[in-house]
């Protein structure tokens, strides 16, 4: 929504300026936001019903807004909460603070999530994806990575959107930095996937469509891994949607 209104388009600085008004929320409403999250606390048995998810939603929401502080104390409390486990929307809010945050903990969390969801497909779909649109800098090179994990497999277009769409699509800083290796790495997936899946391939080719509405060398970035995918893929649906993007 903040791309929309910028001619042109620059994630990093939005990145930046959404970033800066969470750390100023979190530093000036930190007290009232651990009050509110203490005062959430359930102490009945798990319910799916509107009250609780609400009380949930809002405690969860004051979890991550009070770790954007980065202090040990907040990111303890969220690694706390992880550990404790209730249930599966606590314990995947407190994995994102936690996949957001630059702490030891990070690593450690994602690992025991995966080690005790890993026959939960679904789960694991979660797992992905919170790596995928984590904000930190090593998340390009991590989702690389996480194409030769066990738990992805790219025949399966599930795992695809979870990591490599999810990255795309919803990890606007990352995709499109300014050194084009986001641009880089959606191409090199939709052209492995064309010859796998064409259908999948042309959804994560998607991702390239408004590559217009940014600067102009981001632009010649993506202009360059769209002719390339261009070049080289041979299903009709892929090279439709990259036809359409660049106008051809």
């Amino acid at each position: 929504m903040l791309a929309e209104q910028m001619s042109p388009a620059d994630p990093e600085a939005i990145h930046q300026a959404r970033q800066a008004l969470r750390v100023a929320l979190a530093h000036g409403l930190h007290d009232n936001l651990v009050s509110a999250y203490d005062r959430l606390t359930i102490r009945e048995p798990y319910s799916p019903d509107a009250t609780q998810a609400g009380r949930r939603a809002l405690r969860n929401a004051c979890l991550a807004l009070a770790a954007e502080t980065g202090h040990a104390n907040d990111i303890a409390r969220a690694q706390a909460q992880f550990e404790a486990g209730g249930n599966m929307t606590d314990t995947y809010a407190a994995l994102a603070v936690l996949a957001n945050s630059a702490s030891p903990a990070r690593d450690a969390a994602l690992q025991s999530f995966y080690e005790r969801w890993r026959d939960e497909a679904l789960v694991v779909d979660k797992w992905l994806g919170v790596q995928a649109m984590s904000r930190q800098p090593d998340t390009p090179a991590r989702v690389r990575t996480l194409l030769l994990h066990p738990g992805f497999d790219i025949r399966n277009p599930n795992k695809v959107y979870a990591l490599v769409r999810a990255f795309c699509a919803a990890n606007p800083r990352h995709f499109h930095g300014e050194d084009g290796a986001g641009y880089a790495f959606g191409a090199d997936l939709v052209l492995q996937l064309d010859a796998l899946n064409p259908q999948v391939a042309s959804r994560v080719a998607r991702c390239f469509d408004r590559w217009r509405r940014y600067d102009a060398a981001r632009q010649a970035l993506a202009r360059a891994q769209l002719e390339r995918i261009k070049a080289n893929a041979q299903s009709p649906d892929v090279l439709e949607v990259v036809g359409k993007s660049l106008g051809n």
